[in-house]
């Protein structure tokens, strides 16, 4: 199903049969929460026990939108969803196709990124069906996602909250609407996209600090014999969030050996990117 931010595969939240099949189809470990999509506000009871007054103000802000909330589930909301942790990751999508979805549907849908878990996420339907094929039922094709990184994770199960995840809200949007500085996580898994290596292509990813590193990367890479590819987009952070994904997958159809990407600066979207490219190259991602 298309979101705003990336493709989803969605499962009815009281549907085990169908809950089981996304870790299946994805090859995801059980102990790797999904995010509960949510309809609208309203919702929000039906699967979260306790939302903090600053929890509710962020999400009356922001939602529909690219930001997750961190709180305490429900019996609503199976186990099997939240990896056996007593917390559930909840947004509501911006994406008018999938919120009308949820509303068909009369329950929320639990849905990671459309991929092979590890690898690139997906932002165009091509995307879902060159990862997944015949292991999905249905393909929604609501044409490119627009924000085209992962939401923001914000965890109120702790004092003060915790950015676990940055994503398509910046963090300092975020620290604004509350008034307050965002703790950093304190490196527990406990949501989506926080392992260390994650959104993989098959094609190295080397880092580079601006356009004169990268150029020297790129040569010492083609020196070696490699196909390379250089990844920027620091001028203009929007576009390249929303093709940062669509660009390593177009390497490795185009059989490139090694993208040199730029990190931008840490502010705004650039935090989003950054994170992205640094869990693409894995532990050794400077050279």
């Amino acid at each position: 199903m298309p979101t705003e931010t990336v493709y989803g595969l969605g499962a009815a939240l009281d549907n085990e049969t169908a809950i089981a099949k996304v870790f299946s189809v994805k090859a995801r470990p059980s102990d790797h929460p999904l995010i509960v999509h949510i309809a609208d506000e309203s919702d929000l009871r039906f699967v979260a026990q306790e939302v903090p007054l600053d929890a509710l103000k962020l999400a009356r802000s922001c939602w529909p939108g690219p930001l997750t909330l961190l709180l305490s589930r429900t019996t609503n909301v199976p186990l099997s969803v939240t990896g056996g942790r007593a917390t559930v990751g909840i947004r509501v999508p911006s994406n008018e196709f999938t919120r009308a979805l949820i509303g068909k549907l009369e329950a929320p849908i639990a849905a990671p990124s459309a991929n092979r878990f590890g690898k690139v996420s997906p932002t165009t339907a091509q995307h879902v069906c060159d990862d997944l094929g015949h292991d999905v039922d249905l393909i929604v094709d609501d044409g490119a996602c627009s924000i085209g990184v992962e939401s923001t994770i914000v965890d109120f199960t702790v004092s003060p909250p915790q950015l676990l995840r940055p994503g398509g809200i910046p963090v300092e949007d975020i620290e604004s609407i509350l008034g307050y500085s965002l703790q950093l996580h304190d490196g527990l898994t406990r949501a989506s996209g926080m392992l260390e290596t994650h959104y993989q292509p098959l094609c190295q990813v080397v880092l580079a600090y601006d356009i004169e590193h990268a150029t020297t990367l790129v040569s010492e890479l083609k020196s070696a014999g490699k196909r390379v590819r250089l990844i920027h987009g620091s001028s203009n952070l929007p576009v390249y969030a929303a093709t940062l994904f669509s660009q390593m997958r177009q390497a490795d159809r185009d059989q490139i050996e090694a993208v040199v990407a730029i990190i931008p600066a840490p502010r705004g979207l650039g935090m989003a990117i950054s994170d992205r490219l640094r869990k693409a190259a894995g532990p050794i991602s400077l050279v």
